[in-house]
Parts: C-alpha cells; sequence; structure tokens
C-alpha cells in the first residue's frame, strides 16, 4: 500500500464530502485521517490515507476532475468597493452576472433600499490575479458609478472563507520563496497539529496563530534586531566563560582560557552571523574554537553547529533525533504528531544547520553520581569534566556536563533560570509549550531528573561554599545562576548587547 495526502477545496455543498470520499473509495484507498473544520474554512479539506499501487495519482487525477484538488497557492487579492445600483427590478442580479463572468469569489455584500445608503451596494471579493480586477473594474464602470475602498495584493485582508490560502501566504512571507508542493505540504503539517489541538479542547486559531508567531518571531530578531543579554565570569587561573542570552532559544557559552576555547550549544542556526559578530566584540576568535559540546537535540541548542569549523561532541541519541527530525525519537511521545511537526516547524523556521562534524559520546557507564551515570571525560579549556546522561525526560539524549573541582555545571533544559527570562523570551518560550503541550518527552521522568541534578548541585555546592566558592550552573535557558535553596539566582553582572549600535550598551 502506498500513503498519500492530497488538500482539497470543495464547495460548500451537501455531498461534496461524500462525493470525495466515493472518488477515494473507487480506487481502493483507505482514509486514516480527513480534516474539515467550516470554523477555520468553510471549502478545504485535508486527507491522508493508503491505496494500492498506481491508485493515489488515479485518485489525485479524478478529484482534478471534479475540480477539487487544491494544487497551488496562487497569492489571492482582495478588493472591497461600493457600487450605486439604479432602483430598478434585476438590477443585483444583473451586477453579479458581471461578478460570476469573471469568475471572482464574493467574501461580502451589504445593501439596503431602506437604509441610510439607499442603492449602495458594498461588496468585497477575492481575485485570482491583477488582471482580473481590471477587468472586472473595466467593465464594472460602463455600467455604474464605483468607488474603490481598498484594494490589496498581499493577501493580508483576505477573510476566513480562504483561511488556508492567507496562512500559506503568511508562511511565504516569514520562510521565503517557496515551491507550492513543499508549502502545502507545511499546510498539512499545520493543519495535523491544529486537528490534535483541536481535539484536546484548544482554539484552532491559537495554534496557526502560534505557528506563525514562533516563525516571525525569530525572523524579527535577526541583523539590526539581534540583541543578547551577557554574563562574564573571570577565574583565578585567567580562565573566561561567557553565557549568550539569545532573543529566543537556549542560552550559549565560551569557555576559554590562553591554551584552549570551546563552546557548549550554539543557539539557532538563523541567529549565527549575529553570533560571529557578538563573539568578535567580545573578543571571541572562534578560528580557535577546538570543539563545540552539545547538550541536546533541539535546534535552539546545536542548529548552527555546522556552520563552525570545529566539530560537535553528542551523545548518540542526539544523532539519532537529527537523522529522525523528530525530538520525542526514543520516548513515550515518539507516535504523537505535536512533537514530530514542531521538529519540522522549528527546524525550517530556525535555519537548521545541525553538526555534520561530529565526535559521538560513548553510553557505557564508568561510574554514577547519584541517579545519573558519569559516561565520558574530558579535558577544556583546563577544567575536568564528566559527562552526566539524562534520564530522558526534556529529551532522549541529552547529557550534562560538570566540572566538579571547579564548580561549572552545564545543565541543558532541565534546569532553567525562568526568573531572568525577559517578557519576550517569556512568551516565545509559551508558544512551544502552546504547540506540544509540553517541551518534556516525559514529564514524570523530567522531574525526577530535575530533582536529581537539583540534589547533585546542592551537594556539590555546599562542598565547595567550604572552600569559600559555589558551583555555577549554566542553565539551557537563562543566565547564569547558583543554587539558593531551591531557587535560580542570576549570578553576577549581565550587560544587554545589540548588533545596532545605537541600542549599545545598556545594563
Amino acid at each position: 500500500m502506498i500513503t498519500f495526502s492530497f488538500i482539497a477545496r470543495m464547495p460548500d455543498d451537501p455531498g461534496a464530502l461524500h462525493r470525495a470520499a466515493a472518488i477515494i473509495k473507487s480506487h481502493g484507498g483507505n482514509i486514516r485521517r480527513v480534516d474539515y473544520d467550516r470554523r477555520i474554512d468553510p471549502h478545504t479539506v485535508f486527507f491522508e490515507g493508503e491505496a494500492p499501487e498506481g491508485a493515489p495519482e488515479a485518485i489525485r487525477i479524478d478529484l482534478q476532475r471534479v475540480g477539487y484538488l487544491q494544487e497551488n497557492l496562487i497569492t489571492l487579492r482582495f478588493l472591497k468597493f461600493h457600487v450605486y445600483l439604479p432602483d430598478e427590478p434585476g438590477q443585483l442580479f444583473n451586477f453579479l452576472g458581471h461578478t460570476t463572468g469573471v469568475g471572482v469569489n464574493i467574501a461580502f455584500l451589504d445593501y439596503d433600499r431602506k437604509g441610510k445608503y439607499p442603492g449602495r451596494l458594498t461588496v468585497s471579493l477575492t481575485l485570482e490575479n491583477d488582471q482580473v480586477a481590471d477587468r472586472l473594474l473595466e467593465d464594472l464602470k460602463q455600467h455604474y458609478r464605483l468607488e474603490i475602498l481598498e484594494y490589496d495584493s498581499t493577501g493580508k485582508r483576505l477573510d476566513d472563507t480562504v483561511f488556508y490560502i492567507r496562512f500559506a501566504q503568511e508562511l511565504r512571507e516569514i520562510i521565503g520563496e517557496a515551491e507550492d508542493e513543499f508549502l502545502m505540504r507545511l499546510l498539512q503539517d499545520s493543519n495535523h497539529i491544529a486537528q490534535e489541538l483541536t481535539s484536546r479542547d484548544m482554539d484552532p486559531r491559537v495554534v496557526f496563530d502560534s505557528i506563525l508567531q514562533t516563525g516571525r518571531t525569530l525572523r524579527q530578531t535577526t541583523e539590526g534586531n539581534f540583541y543578547a543579554d551577557v554574563q562574564k565570569v573571570s577565574f583565578n587561573d585567567g580562565a573566561e566563560l561567557y553565557c549568550f542570552q539569545m532573543p529566543c532559544g537556549g542560552s550559549v557559552y565560551v569557555l576559554q582560557n590562553e591554551r584552549e576555547r570551546v563552546m557548549f550549544d550554539t543557539g539557532f542556526g538563523i541567529y549565527h552571523w549575529e553570533i560571529m559578530d557578538m563573539l568578535t566584540h567580545y573578543g571571541v576568535d572562534c578560528a580557535r574554537l577546538s570543539r563545540i559540546y552539545i547538550t541536546h537535540a533541539d535546534a535552539d541548542h546545536c542548529g548552527g553547529a555546522a556552520m563552525f569549523d570545529a566539530p560537535s561532541v553528542l551523545h548518540p541519541g542526539s544523532i539519532e533525533i537529527i537523522r529522525n527530525s523528530n525530538r520525542a525519537y526514543n520516548s513515550i511521545m515518539q507516535s504523537s504528531i505535536l512533537g514530530e511537526v514542531y521538529t519540522k516547524l522549528i527546524n525550517l523556521f530556525s535555519h537548521f544547520q545541525p553538526p555534520t562534524r561530529v565526535e559521538v559520546l560513548p553510553t557505557k557507564p564508568l561510574r554514577m553520581r547519584g541517579e545519573l551515570p558519569v559516561i565520558a571525560e574530558f579535558e577544556a579549556a583546563g577544567r575536568h569534566f564528566e559527562v552526566l546522561e539524562s534520564l530522558g525526560g526534556h529529551l532522549h539524549g541529552q547529557v550534562f556536563f560538570l566540572a566538579p573541582d571547579d564548580g561549572l555545571l552545564f545543565t541543558g533544559d532541565t534546569m532553567i533560570n525562568f526568573a531572568s527570562f525577559t517578557p519576550e523570551r517569556e512568551e516565545f518560550s509559551s508558544l512551544a509549550d502552546t504547540l506540544m503541550t509540553s517541551v518534556n518527552v516525559d514529564s514524570e521522568l523530567a522531574r525526577r531528573e530535575r530533582k536529581a541534578l537539583m540534589d547533585l548541585a546542592a551537594e556539590i555546592d555546599a562542598s565547595l561554599a567550604s572552600k569559600g566558592r559555589r558551583l555555577l550552573l549554566c542553565c539551557g535557558h537563562g543566565a547564569i545562576s547558583t543554587l539558593e535553596g531551591k531557587k535560580l539566582v542570576a549570578y553576577g553582572e549581565i550587560e544587554r548587547y545589540h548588533s545596532d549600535p545605537m541600542h549599545y550598551p545598556m545594563k
């Protein structure tokens, strides 16, 4: 059996869905998913299924023959105008003959002979191109007095009778020019995640808005709008640690001394060139970067790795997540469409460039640190690190990097200083929660994982405190922090870097 999927654009008539289903059945097709919600779009239906070899193409041909198959995503125009009709029988009928003749879709009509403006008909239309608009207006001008109120060729003013076309046009603005075939697959995925979340009583419009807002926010925080909150920690032996909090997504860390420079996580790929400029501003020479240590496979932690010359060190589970394009891989959520589709969307929006030069960590435990296995050790910038394997609560293959003698713990997303978030970062972070219901692939395991790491951090911090030092928690998101009881508190000073010199520096 061959899998198939297609988008149907059908008349809002009784029996239209039945006719489409009959075509699929006639070729031995089995529908596995269908989504139609007239609250969103009264004409668009999404189908997925399986059929014998050769049948999917036959189904497409028959759907195309009856005019149901949507094969492209044209940029529709929106036109609104007043037209003044004579007070004679049949004038509305005659007017509609003109619109039908050029094949436009009427979105809105307002006409009342007893109203404030008798004889005035207000019309809103959707049109396929400028030529159709010109032809219609030239035709109407020969018969009626017209007042053009609005003409929009961007699709932003389209009404909800063409919701998915409007949504596709907004996606195109985010990702740039894309073939219609690619964009229609993206529509299928976006619809699928909306269908799943609607079944969980979420408003589908919130879902579609969250998808668009995710892409827009990333794009709007590049180039001259890029900024980061920066901490610098200096050590007695001359080593330095930088924390760069990105506008969106995870924090990026650079640890260096006079002999070596390493990075922990890379941020989104879309920020790579801004990150390079920022590192140069702080005197960090990436040509000397020897390794990139990846905590886990989410796009905001490894999505720029391929754009650096240095090799990336990561868990084999992270490699599998990248290969499968599914952050829920090898978890209890693996079969959920939410993790799979979100991975596709965030990878696309963030210009995902995962590691290509890799050094794969071993997985056989050397010993235990509480509940967490120590699977490897390495030296970096004069510090001895242990690699701790997570329990897989946030993501399969997530690891932590611990330098116990030097008081450094890179926690991945198991520990996050939410209190250090700006409102903008908090809002962006909430979008992932909306689209997946949770950023953790196993919430119960994530709680155990966090407790195990917190207990370990408290133990090491207490040991260092006897020497007048503290354990610095390098969180997956937010500021470098210390553990104060059960709370994470930002450590030291934080300054604002902005890519536009007019905004820099700010404290």
